[in-house]
């Protein structure tokens, strides 16, 4: 039921949250699954009355997401819930990568370190408190792989079934990460975009009732756990925005929750209200972002994917569009590598920094040294890009071994030539 912009909702436990509203129209709904808007088919993003927020309330929290449990749709005692506790990942300050590439400041905000070893432990976070408050009893999702993990795990944590569908053909970790955990996993013959569609099916028939997806019908509070990315990197700053960020794209949906939560900490007066520039990174073999930001077009043009970097394989990116307005907004752009570069800059992140990315970060720092390289980024600005996970999940992708195989003995080391 739509809702006018004066009538906040009297559901408490989405803490700050006081509706759904449409990123196209802006007509306002009550926090319900609901995920397109009934007039425009815009998608729909939560709204807030934030209230007084203050930098000491936020330090004083737990060291995780919850510690900005202010700042998102979740009840004032989510600490307290099952659940597993993402977040507070490494900023690692990466002056061997720097000096390499030619940065006078640059991080990587290290997101490998969630209990699952990627972002979406974020995000599934934020989904779990939606669906225990609308009364789901299983959860569930169209993933490329890492999703798939999170939702599985958080889903065993917090005592909810869970069936997870996936495209055939996925990375043998990433089955196997989101399998262990108990709930049922599906492959689908198709790639992510198919298994999308498929869910869409599946909430709209019998089958699926009392499923919450957390990246359909759940998606607008699922999304708001990408701002925590923002809140942290600017806490691990000092308070501080960075002057610019790459971020890889896959829906597109974390890189304009990471300007969300720029936009917040500056409403707030948490942070100063300084330029900040983003920079979209897509792997070529699945870049319609990118072609679209080349050819100055405002539409996405779907495509078919083909790339090593399999979690960020979505040809047909619901936020594209707004990722192109972000990138034009703060004066950044949108690029893609090739496979073979985001290989190449998956090895130079592991040999400065000691940061064993998955593909996307193989993505994200392939995408900043082309940057680089073509003079479109500026190396005296405090720079961070993003590793969204983990490079255990994504072996095949590098092909890496021994040095030299010798009998154990200090004659055998030498003739190796190793000493």
């Amino acid at each position: 039921m739509a809702i006018t912009a004066a009538e906040p909702t009297s559901v408490r436990s989405f803490g700050p949250g006081t509706a759904l509203s449409c990123r196209e129209c802006g007509q306002r709904y009550e926090l319900t699954p609901k995920f397109a808007c009934e007039f425009c088919f815009g998608p729909l993003e939560v709204a807030y009355d934030f209230g007084t927020v203050t930098r000491e309330d936020i330090e004083s929290g737990p060291n995780n997401i919850w510690r900005y449990r202010s700042l998102l749709p979740v009840p004032t005692n989510v600490a307290e819930l099952p659940n597993m506790n993402p977040g507070l990942t490494p900023l690692v300050r990466a002056d061997r990568l720097a000096a390499e590439l030619g940065f006078d400041s640059l991080h990587v905000k290290d997101d490998s370190g969630n209990p699952t070893h990627s972002f979406k432990d974020r995000v599934v976070a934020i989904a779990v408190e939606a669906a225990r408050t609308f009364g789901f009893t299983t959860l569930s999702c169209s993933s490329t792989g890492n999703l798939a993990g999170a939702v599985g795990a958080a889903a065993a944590r917090a005592g909810f079934e869970s069936c997870v569908f996936i495209p055939a053909g996925l990375e043998e970790a990433k089955v196997v990460m989101a399998a262990v955990y108990g709930g049922k996993v599906v492959a689908i013959d198709g790639n992510y975009d198919d298994v999308n569609r498929f869910c869409s099916e599946l909430i709209g028939d019998p089958i699926g009732e009392g499923w919450g997806f957390v990246n359909v019908n759940l998606r607008p509070y699922y999304g708001e756990g990408s701002k925590t990315l923002a809140y942290e990197i600017a806490e691990q700053l000092g308070w501080r925005l960075p002057e610019q960020i790459v971020i890889p794209i896959a829906s597109g949906s974390q890189l304009t929750k990471i300007d969300k939560g720029f936009q917040e900490l500056i409403k707030l007066g948490l942070v100063e209200d300084r330029p900040y520039k983003i920079f979209g990174a897509q792997a070529t073999g699945c870049s319609p972002v990118a072609k679209a930001w080349e050819e100055g077009h405002d539409v996405i043009q779907p495509v078919k994917p083909d790339t090593i970097a399999k979690s960020l394989a979505i040809g047909n990116p619901a936020d594209g569009p707004y990722v192109l307005d972000i990138a034009k907004r703060t004066g950044g752009s949108v690029e893609h590598v090739g496979d073979d570069e985001v290989v190449d800059a998956i090895r130079l992140l592991a040999r400065t920094e000691g940061v064993f990315a998955e593909t996307a970060g193989g993505v994200t720092t392939g995408v900043l040294r082309k940057l680089v390289r073509e003079g479109r980024i500026d190396t005296k600005a405090e720079t961070v890009v993003l590793n969204t996970g983990d490079g255990l999940k994504t072996l095949n992708a590098v092909d890496a071994g021994v040095t030299a195989t010798v009998k154990p003995s200090l004659a055998a080391f030498t003739a190796a030539g190793l000493a």
